[in-house]
């Protein structure tokens, strides 16, 4: 089983950017899929981008356009590059795996600290 480490959010002002990283102990290709989460203050936790063993990706309404996910196997490393950004996507980011690649389907049941982004207006 991996572990996933969050690192890489900060305060931003609107229209910056900001690279967020998510670093696995074990091969991120032995996970059928993985994604970044977020949750901001009085809302669920919501996912914004996914992205499968086989590299396809996929994203939230609200990001798309703005959010890029990819991944350096050989780093055992995901990232969510953020430009762009809006004070709406204040939140604490997650990341996290899954048994399927579908965007419907629940992520494993272990979460990390995360990491709080912050855009100010």
């Amino acid at each position: 089983q991996v572990q996933l480490v969050e690192s890489g959010g900060g305060l931003v002002q609107a229209g910056g950017s900001l690279r967020l990283s998510c670093t696995a102990s074990g091969s991120i290709l032995s996970i059928n899929a993985m994604g970044w989460y977020r949750q901001a203050p009085g809302k669920q936790r919501e996912l914004v981008a996914l992205i499968t063993n086989s590299g396809s990706t996929n994203y939230a309404d609200s990001v798309k356009g703005r959010f890029t996910i990819s991944r350096d196997s050989a780093k055992n490393t995901m990232y969510l590059q953020m430009n762009s950004l809006k004070p709406e996507d204040t939140a604490v980011y997650y990341c996290n795996g899954k048994g399927s690649s579908s965007w419907y389907k629940d992520p494993f049941d272990s979460w990390g600290q995360g990491t709080q982004v912050t855009v100010s207006s």
